[in-house]
């Protein structure tokens, strides 16, 4: 092991006793579940069901809904084996929560400190861990191998920028891609990225890619729509810090306004955003708070979780968040999940930071996207989707078509996948 690697245990180790202080901490702040902070020291919420185990761990939201997928397909071909599913946010926990299917067990994922993560393993004794994360947690993944649990690393990427920090620590990079079994790549750069620093890589698979339309409820859209009555919708979908107040500002130009349905990446910040939008003079209505749009709303501030499937079939144009960063001086995001409207045949614009989504540049050339690298540009072409249905239904078709020809190598895990499971009946 490095001395970089043996280092960070140690001082892990040291500084164990301050972790339940720092998460008492964060859940003040609103960044902890309080119910649920012994999960993060390692202390399991449930007991753990016989038989095999499969562990399945991811960090944030769109990670998280990239395992259901493998959850069902998994479900299909060996419904003997049980499903531990790690999340490490609270949004991605209540996601879970809905979307996880009947008897599949979530937890939020230990802090990396050794004793919480022996813990942890100690409880749960799965019989295979897959990674949908490309953040390596030390003790985590070594702990897991040195019990014998065989690793997987799916989804994986790595931008240049991480490649660079990790070239500076070779053996520590090394060593910990070797925990893993086998490692199945988004794409072709971040394959060779991985192998240059020790990392042995499979077919490629992102599972951001894999998926069918997101579901919705039936009533509830007949009641929206209803309430919005004739009115053309604009959808602002999986907006971040500073993109809901640039983008209704510019599209507050047109008139008539559209009704717009605000849907925020991470609903806590929905205190904000509402003021936002009444500084530029704007009715609010909260959907968190039950509130239903009435003839003068108009902000629909849909803060609530797993119901962009609602939203989206409520849309004529969305506008994709998590993109415009550069245009409005803000970090950059990288995007968010573009086949999600394209697989409803929605026309969608969005900004220039599509980075996590290789497939962004191909939706576009397919005429299936549209990316604007110019903020004057926003209110011209809803305004233009509006105004003519039979191009806004070219669009949205050409996007359908595009999210039909993603393929996120859903059978290439499959079968890495395979050979590491116990036998039927095992209890590994």
């Amino acid at each position: 092991m490095s001395l970089l690697l043996r280092t960070y245990r140690l001082v892990t180790r040291v500084l164990e006793p301050l972790a339940p202080h720092v998460l008492a901490h964060r859940a003040r702040k609103g960044k902890e579940d309080p119910a649920r902070i012994d999960e993060r020291l390692g202390l399991a919420g449930v007991g753990r069901p016989a038989g095999a185990l499969v562990w399945m761990h991811a960090i944030s939201v769109g990670e998280s809904l990239s395992l259901l997928p493998v959850i069902a397909l998994l479900a299909e071909r060996r419904p003997d084996l049980s499903v531990l599913v790690t999340t490490g946010t609270i949004t991605s926990a209540r996601m879970m929560a809905q979307r996880l299917p009947e008897g599949v067990i979530h937890q939020y994922a230990p802090v990396d400190t050794p004793g919480a993560v022996s813990g942890f393993l100690d409880h749960w004794r799965p019989s295979l861990g897959l990674f949908v994360e490309s953040e390596l947690w030390p003790n985590l993944i070594l702990e897991a191998q040195a019990r014998g649990i065989p690793l997987m690393l799916a989804s994986a990427r790595i931008t240049e920028h991480s490649a660079e920090g990790w070239r500076k620590r070779p053996a520590a990079a090394r060593t910990l891609l070797d925990a893993f079994a086998c490692i199945l790549p988004q794409d072709d750069a971040s394959a060779s990225r991985i192998a240059d620093l020790g990392g042995r890589t499979g077919g490629r698979v992102n599972l951001k890619l894999v998926g069918a339309p997101l579901p919705f409820n039936r009533k509830e859209f007949d009641r929206l729509s209803g309430a919005i009555g004739d009115r053309s919708v604009v959808v602002l979908a999986s907006t971040h810090e500073g993109e809901e107040a640039a983008l209704v500002q510019r599209l507050q130009v047109l008139e008539p306004l559209p009704f717009l349905i605000v849907v925020p990446r991470h609903p806590e910040r929905a205190g904000t955003i509402e003021a936002d939008m009444a500084a530029l003079g704007l009715t609010v209505a909260v959907r968190s708070r039950g509130e239903v749009p009435g003839a003068d709303t108009q902000v629909y501030l849909a803060d609530t979780l797993n119901e962009m499937g609602l939203f989206l079939r409520l849309a004529e144009v969305v506008v994709l968040g998590g993109a415009f960063g550069p245009l409005i001086g803000r970090a950059p995001v990288g995007g968010h999940n573009p086949l999600e409207p394209a697989r409803l045949a929605r026309p969608t614009l969005t900004g220039p930071d599509m980075s996590n989504w290789s497939i962004a540049g191909a939706m576009a050339k397919a005429g299936g996207l549209e990316i604007l690298t110019d903020l004057s540009r926003l209110a011209p072409r809803v305004a233009a989707l509006l105004a003519d249905p039979g191009l806004a239904r070219q669009l949205g078709r050409q996007a359908e078509q595009a999210a039909a020809g993603a393929d996120g190598g859903l059978e290439v895990l499959w079968q890495a996948m395979a050979p590491l499971l116990p036998a039927a009946g095992g209890r590994r």
